[in-house]
């Protein structure tokens, strides 16, 4: 029992060391620059094998590291839209798309790599669309859209998904910037998670709210 026990530990602490592992030089280099293999040996794993037997394919390796990140994300999301009932005020429904992100970041302390994790996975044609179909299944996502379009003016199905994609790409290469700040030390003195997020939510809510050009 005792045996089988400590397999299962030492089996759990691979597998964190190989997402952790995985994480970074996805972030610093691109997920297609970096081979199953090399997660494995710079996780100091003698067997070269090692992501595919704990995880699989890259795909399902991607898939692993969101999904770690992804539930505190979604608990504090969802204990905000709570607060909500039914808020009138576009910036409510706004910080609940943001916050949650910049928290979990936060909490991470310095040097984090899941912004920049993410930034790379967005400009991926095919982990991005794995990324966007795995975002489809977060109710918490889903309600905080929901509640931010019913407060947005009508506006031309184009328009409206230019700023959808206007978006998503702010808040994701934002945090982004701000982590790779961070760990080179060029951040503002002054600046915080917490006053990017403001700063996110000011400018997401201009987006939306922003005038159509008359030619469209």
């Amino acid at each position: 029992m005792g045996s089988r026990a400590g397999k299962s530990d030492r089996g759990s602490e691979t597998r964190e060391l190989l997402l952790v592992t995985a994480e970074r030089l996805f972030a610093e280099h691109g997920v297609e620059a970096v081979s199953n293999r090399q997660v494995s040996e710079a996780a100091g794993q003698s067997n070269n094998f090692a992501v595919g037997y704990h995880f699989g394919t890259k795909d399902d390796l991607v898939l692993a590291i969101m999904r770690r990140h992804s539930e505190p994300v979604e608990r504090r999301r969802t204990e905000m839209l709570a607060q909500l009932t039914g808020s009138p005020d576009l910036r409510d429904w706004v910080s609940c798309l943001v916050r949650p992100t910049t928290e979990h970041l936060a909490s991470l302390g310095s040097p984090s790599w899941f912004a920049r994790f993410i930034a790379q996975v967005t400009t991926h044609p095919a982990f991005r669309e794995l990324m966007i179909n795995e975002s489809s299944t977060s109710r918490s996502l889903q309600q905080g859209l929901e509640g931010m379009f019913r407060l947005i003016p009508p506006l031309p199905e184009a328009v409206w998904q230019e700023r959808s994609d206007m978006g998503r790409l702010l808040i994701v290469h934002m945090c982004a910037e701000r982590e790779r700040a961070l760990q080179e030390g060029t951040a503002p003195p002054h600046s915080t998670w917490e006053s990017t997020a403001d700063g996110l939510i000011d400018a997401l809510a201009g987006i939306w709210l922003a005038p159509v050009s008359a030619r469209r």
